[in-house]
């Protein structure tokens, strides 16, 4: 059942997967199903038809980001990674690009470390502190960031600021009802680039992509 799912979401996001890509992001699957069943990493609660819809929920965004970033190699930082999500998919997908897992709680940076290496994603790091701390210690370092609920939007664009380059990319995953969270934002500090919806196969919530871009330099 979960191969199937995965198989159609794939399929009707357009992607052009190899057997290989396909093949990782089943074993991430099955890996991430047998850590929460101990380690209760996301809200899953073991259910694997629901790992296929959340991760088919983070490589739709991968349109999107082609658009902006290319096969360039770039640096992204995923603020609040939590079990993996969006990053090890796109890791997977896309191994051009170097991916930062920032993830505070030690139990989920444990499945991250061990995600990486069963995985072989040479193209990840992880790194097991506060969003903040590596602010400090890796100021402007990176070309884009990515979150998917991890905190509101305004708080994610001020966690995000310090960590990109002058011309950084934010892309933000929220819900359709993400309006009264862009109310929120400063617009002398943040351009709105594009607001693109996600179409998330066999998931009835709607999803989309906001993609922005400091107005500003960022304080390195």
């Amino acid at each position: 059942m979960t191969e199937g799912l995965l198989s159609l979401g794939i399929e009707e996001l357009g992607l052009g997967l190899s057997g290989a890509n396909i093949d990782r992001l089943e074993l991430f699957l099955q890996e991430m199903a047998r850590w929460n069943r101990v380690h209760n990493l996301t809200a899953i609660e073991d259910q694997k038809d629901s790992v296929v819809l959340h991760l088919i929920d983070s490589i739709a965004v991968l349109p999107i980001m082609d658009q902006f970033l290319g096969n360039k190699t770039v640096a992204i930082a995923d603020l609040g990674s939590g079990g993996g999500l969006p990053a090890i998919p796109i890791a997977i997908l896309r191994p051009e690009w170097r991916l930062t897992l920032i993830e505070a709680v030690r139990k989920k940076t444990a499945f991250l470390q061990h995600a990486r290496g069963k995985l072989e994603l040479k193209n990840t790091e992880i790194l097991s502190e506060r969003v903040e701390a590596v602010a400090k210690r890796r100021p402007g370092e990176f070309d884009a960031v990515i979150s998917r609920a991890f905190t509101s939007l305004a708080n994610f664009l001020e966690l995000s600021l310090p960590l990109l380059k002058p011309d950084g990319l934010v892309f933000a995953m929220k819900a359709k009802r993400a309006d009264e969270e862009l109310q929120e934002v400063s617009l002398d500090q943040w351009r709105l680039i594009a607001d693109e919806p996600l179409q998330i196969p066999k998931l009835k919530v709607e999803r989309r992509l906001l993609v922005l871009t400091p107005m500003r330099k960022s304080p390195i």
